[in-house]
């Protein structure tokens, strides 16, 4: 299925979802003409974004913030959005900082958008604390000599980027991996799922990745071959799209984990009219001590459509980095 394929299901499948979304909330989900669950749309989760990863420790087991708690946040939310504004506020800001508005890394003000607050206390919901399992000890030595390996490269010598290679994938443009492609940040928190006989596509905004997702029953590609973004096989559990992912390359699997172990196994289920509800469950015995899930709100909005990243033709941090350090070796003599 090519990007023009997607394209054309896309348009295809908004006219099924207005037809289908009056019934949500009745008894049934809604169904592709083809029979499937309906899914399908243009989503963010930028709402999600004032939700830690994990519970603190005040909340105990509890999922959902009370009434006041929910306000106290909705308060900090606004005092946050009003520092990132004057932050990035063209009138006040040091437009020769990086990052602010007027230099060639500035955000425009509409990614600042950040919606409105969710009520839950964490991200992660099991185990039932809200916290990741410890690691078990091959996994906190993998993670150990892992990070070692990168600040070797990273600063080894005298050079703080010696190559592009001492730069992560998300710096060089290529990946945010997954799921990190799909959690909410500053910008870039737009996705869009399309569905045909057979597939499932989910196109992510932030470094415009792409996943082909094969619902016919296939096995894995083999163990030899390793993707950026893993190799993924669905199916539908009754009304539940169950995602598998395994195959991921060392240099883009999820926290350090194992790449040869890891699985994850993503659940989509549509919960209202415009929202899916979206679930990781992190399998890797050989990194943590048992599985754990995290679980956030895809909310349906139009308005939010996937815009080009263009992120390699804009990438001045590459060359501005390398050229840097060139620079500083030069000032040393070449040490």
């Amino acid at each position: 299925m090519t990007a023009r394929h997607i394209g054309v299901l896309a348009a295809a499948m908004t006219a099924g979802w207005l037809a289908s979304a009056a019934v949500v909330g009745a008894q049934s989900t809604p169904r592709t003409p083809w029979g499937d669950p309906d899914i399908s749309g243009m989503f963010t989760n930028k709402d999600q974004q004032g939700i830690p990863f994990e519970r603190p420790a005040e909340f105990g087991t509890r999922e959902f913030l009370t009434d006041q708690e929910f306000a106290e946040r909705q308060v900090r939310a606004i005092q946050q959005l009003d520092t990132d504004r004057a932050e990035f506020d063209l009138e006040t800001a040091d437009v020769a900082r990086a990052g602010a508005v007027g230099s060639p890394t500035s955000p425009p003000p509409h990614w600042l958008d950040r919606g409105e607050p969710a009520r839950r206390t964490s991200l992660v919901v099991d185990p039932p604390d809200g916290r990741i399992p410890a690691m078990t000890p091959d996994g906190a030595r993998q993670v150990a000599a892992r990070a070692a390996g990168s600040r070797a490269r990273r600063f080894g010598g005298d050079s703080e980027a010696a190559t592009y290679a001492d730069a992560g994938l998300y710096d060089r443009c290529i990946t945010r991996g997954l799921p990190g492609s799909m959690m909410p940040a500053i910008y870039g928190n737009s996705y869009q799922i399309v569905q045909g006989p057979g597939f499932v596509g989910i196109r992510y905004e932030m470094i415009h990745e792409t996943r082909i997702i094969p619902l016919d029953g296939r096995g894995h590609v083999s163990d030899d071959i390793r993707q950026y973004m893993g190799d993924a096989r669905g199916h539908w559990d009754g009304d539940t799209l169950v995602v598998e992912t395994t195959n991921f390359m060392p240099d883009s699997v999820y926290r350090n984990a194992n790449p040869t172990a890891l699985r994850l196994v993503e659940r989509f289920t549509r919960v209202g009219v415009d929202t899916v509800e979206w679930s990781v469950t992190v399998d890797d015995a050989t990194t943590w001590t048992r599985p754990w899930t995290f679980r956030m709100n895809l909310t349906r909005d139009d308005s939010q459509p996937v815009f080009e990243y263009a992120c390699h033709e804009g990438n001045y941090a590459m060359t501005n980095m390398l050229s840097g350090a060139r620079a500083r070796e030069q000032e040393s003599g070449g040490k």
